[in-house]
C-alpha cells in the first residue's frame, strides 16, 4: 500500500483554516466526523478524483450526488463552455429554462409546473413557503434525521451534518420558527397520524425524503409513503417529497415513480445541474399558480435559471433521458453491496447495510436501520477508521457515518472490485 502524499493538503488547510469558518464552506467537509486534514481535489475525471498532491481515489462521494454520469462528461462540458460564450449571466428569461423546465415536467409524475431556483435550501425553503401560502395554515411536519437544507426552523432532528456533529438545534434560528415546525419519527405513520390529531386544520403540509439520505441511507417502510399521502389529502395538508437527492437518481421520475405515490409539490436538485448550483421545485399547476408573479406567494432570485446552470443540468438529463442507465446502475452498485457485505463477514464486523438503487450506506451497526433512532447507534468511531483506510488504498467515501454513497455510470467493474480488494483490507485490518 502506497504512502499517500499529504503536504500541499495540510498546507491549504492551515490556511482555510485562518479565511474560511472552520476552514470549509459546507460543514461536512471539513473531516470532523472522521478526523484528519480533508482532502483538497485538484481535478477529476470519470470515476477518479485527484488531490492536489497527486493522490488518486476512486470516488464515491461524487460531489454528494449529483454526479451520476461521473465526473466532468463530454456532453456536460461541452454544453457548459458553449453556454460560457454566449454570456454568463443575463437576468432575462432563456429559451434553455424552458427546455430544462419541459424535461423536468415530462419525468416527475407530480410536476405540471416547475420553478427554478439555484440551491436544494432554497428549493425546500420556497415550496414550504407556498404549501402554507397555498393552504393558508402555519405548521408543517417533517421527521427525524430527514435534512432539507439549512433552512430556518427544519433544523430541529435534521441528520446529515447536523447529526455528524451532534446538534440537536442552531444558534440563529427564533423560538418562535421552529415551533411551526412538527417533528415526528421517519417511518412512523402512527406518529405522524398523531400529530394531524394534536393540530387539527392547522398543518399546511408534510415534507419528507422519500428515501432518506442525509442519516445515511434508509428505505420508506412499506406502506409508509401511501400512509402519508392519504393522511394529507384526509387533512387537506400537502405532502411534499424533498427529492434533491433522490430526484433523476432512481429513475428518471425519481422516487415518486419507483413507489408509485405522487405528491403535491416536489423539491430537486443535485442532478439538474448537472454538477453546477441548480434546484427547483413544482408540483400541480393549481398550486404552482400561487407563486408570484402570478400570486401572493412571493420568490425570487438574481440567479435563478442561470444559463451555465441550465445547460449543464439540460444536457446530463438529456443523456439519462436518451439511455436511462438505471438498471445498469442497480446492477453496480448490488455488486459493490454484496462484496462489502462479503468483506466485513470475512473480517468479523457486523454491518447493516442499506442501498437503494444507486445509493447506499454501509453502517457499522449489527441491528436493522430503519430510522433515525438506529441510525444513531451506529458505530461511527469505526466508521471514521474504516473511512481513513479505505481513503489510503485510493477510495473515497463519505466523510461521515450519516451520509450516502453514489455509484455513477462511470464506475467500472475493474473500480467496482478494487474497492472491494480494498475494503477487505480495510476490514481486516480495523476488525
Amino acid at each position: 500500500m502506497a504512502q499517500r502524499r499529504r503536504g500541499r493538503s495540510e498546507a491549504l488547510w492551515q490556511t482555510a483554516r485562518m479565511l474560511i469558518p472552520g476552514g470549509v464552506n459546507s460543514p461536512v467537509r471539513a473531516f470532523g466526523a472522521v478526523g484528519g486534514t480533508p482532502v483538497f481535489a485538484d481535478h477529476a475525471s470519470g470515476s477518479v478524483l485527484v488531490d492536489v498532491d497527486g493522490n488518486r481515489y476512486i470516488d464515491y462521494v461524487m460531489s454528494w450526488g449529483p454526479l451520476i454520469l461521473g465526473h466532468a462528461p463530454p456532453a456536460v462540458i461541452k454544453a457548459v463552455r458553449e453556454a460560457c460564450g454566449r454570456g454568463t449571466s443575463f437576468g432575462m428569461p432563456t429559451a434553455g429554462e424552458n427546455e430544462l423546465a419541459q424535461a423536468i415536467v415530462n419525468c416527475v409524475p407530480g410536476i405540471e409546473k416547475v420553478r427554478l431556483v439555484s440551491s436544494g435550501t432554497e428549493a425546500a425553503m420556497s415550496a414550504l413557503r407556498l404549501a402554507r401560502g397555498y393552504t393558508r395554515r402555519d405548521f408543517v411536519i417533517k421527521f427525524e434525521g430527514c435534512y432539507h437544507g439549512h433552512v430556518d426552523g427544519l433544523l430541529a432532528a435534521a441528520g446529515s451534518g447536523v447529526a455528524t456533529f451532534a446538534v440537536p438545534d442552531t444558534a440563529g434560528v427564533p423560538a418562535g420558527y421552529a415551533e411551526k415546525t412538527l417533528v415526528a419519527p421517519y417511518n412512523d405513520l402512527d406518529a405522524a397520524a398523531a400529530v394531524f390529531d394534536a393540530f387539527p386544520g392547522q398543518i399546511a403540509g408534510v415534507i419528507v425524503e422519500p428515501v432518506a439520505g442525509n442519516m445515511g441511507v434508509v428505505a420508506p417502510a412499506p406502506g409508509f409513503l401511501e400512509g402519508l399521502r392519504e393522511q394529507t389529502r384526509r387533512h387537506g395538508a400537502l405532502l411534499v417529497f424533498d427529492e434533491v437527492i433522490t430526484g433523476f437518481r432512481l429513475g428518471l421520475g425519481g422516487a415518486q415513480e419507483l413507489y408509485g405515490v405522487i405528491p403535491d409539490l416536489t423539491v430537486l436538485g443535485k442532478i439538474i445541474g448537472g454538477g453546477l448550483p441548480a434546484a427547483a421545485y413544482g408540483g400541480r399547476a393549481e398550486i404552482m399558480d400561487a407563486l408570484a408573479p402570478g400570486g401572493p406567494v412571493y420568490q425570487a432570485g438574481t440567479l435563478s435559471g442561470n444559463p451555465l446552470a441550465v445547460a449543464a443540468g439540460l444536457a446530463a438529463l438529456r443523456e439519462l433521458i436518451a439511455a436511462p442507465p438505471y438498471a445498469s446502475l442497480e446492477a453496480r452498485a448490488a455488486f459493490l453491496a454484496e462484496g462489502l457485505g462479503e468483506a466485513a463477514q470475512d473480517a468479523g464486523i457486523p454491518v447493516w447495510q442499506n442501498r437503494v438503487g444507486s445509493m447506499q450506506t454501509l453502517f457499522f451497526a449489527d441491528t436493522p436501520v430503519t430510522d433515525y433512532a438506529s441510525a444513531k447507534t451506529a458505530d461511527a468511531r469505526r466508521y471514521a477508521r474504516f473511512f481513513h483506510a479505505m481513503l489510503a488504498r485510493g477510495v473515497a467515501l463519505a466523510p461521515s457515518q450519516f451520509e450516502a454513497c453514489f455509484v455513477s455510470t462511470a464506475h467500472s467493474e475493474e473500480d467496482l472490485e478494487r474497492t472491494i480488494a480494498a475494503a477487505r483490507e480495510a476490514l481486516r485490518e480495523i476488525a
